[in-house]
């Protein structure tokens, strides 16, 4: 196992191949998936097929300092979701994100998680920008964002393959943090 990072309650590692079954539980949960496709499960042949060699390729690609991680509770070793440090266009400005099982949820997994992914992020990978979007109904993540000291930079339209996602007509939002305002926190 690759651990990627570890906070107080968690250890982030890397996926392999045998975490397929992970995924698409997680993906199959109307709840977890409500703000991302209105509840619709991701299926099972996209995540083994597409979604989980996409994961793998990001370690060599981004030389395992950047991608998306499997997350467990220390205590017990349970999946509760993964979390994601990743590059769009530049490898100085990379986007976080998560996404959680029910049973994970409330229990500041979110904030610790991205807490130490922030921190990495800035003294350990000489990223410049933390960036985070959200659905603007998505206020348990936009909670996240502001606990994070992250800064609404900009109202973002919704895409058209999440046009029946409730609340989709009030858009997204984009949330920043720099090193320099976290510095500052």
């Amino acid at each position: 196992m690759h651990i990627y990072l570890e906070t107080e309650r968690l250890t982030l590692r890397r996926f392999t191949t045998d975490d397929a079954d992970l995924l698409i539980e997680l993906d199959s949960d109307p709840a977890v998936m409500r703000y991302l496709t209105g509840g619709v499960a991701t299926a099972p042949e996209t995540v083994r097929e597409r979604y989980l060699p996409n994961i793998l390729a990001g370690y060599e690609k981004w030389g395992g300092g950047l991608g998306l991680f499997a997350a467990e509770e220390k205590d017990g070793g349970a999946f509760i979701g993964w979390f994601i440090l990743r590059p769009e266009d530049r490898l100085d400005e990379v986007e976080l994100g998560y996404r959680l099982r029910r049973a994970a949820w409330g229990k500041g997994y979110a904030t610790e998680g991205s807490e130490a992914l922030l921190a990495k992020a800035f003294r350990e990978l000489g990223v410049r920008m933390v960036w985070a979007e959200t659905m603007t109904v998505n206020q348990g993540s936009r909670n996240v964002m502001k606990k994070l000291g992250m800064t609404h930079t900009e109202t973002i339209p919704t895409p058209p393959d999440m046009e029946r996602v409730e609340g989709s007509e009030h858009g997204g939002v984009r949330c920043e943090i720099t090193k320099e305002q976290w510095e500052q926190r």
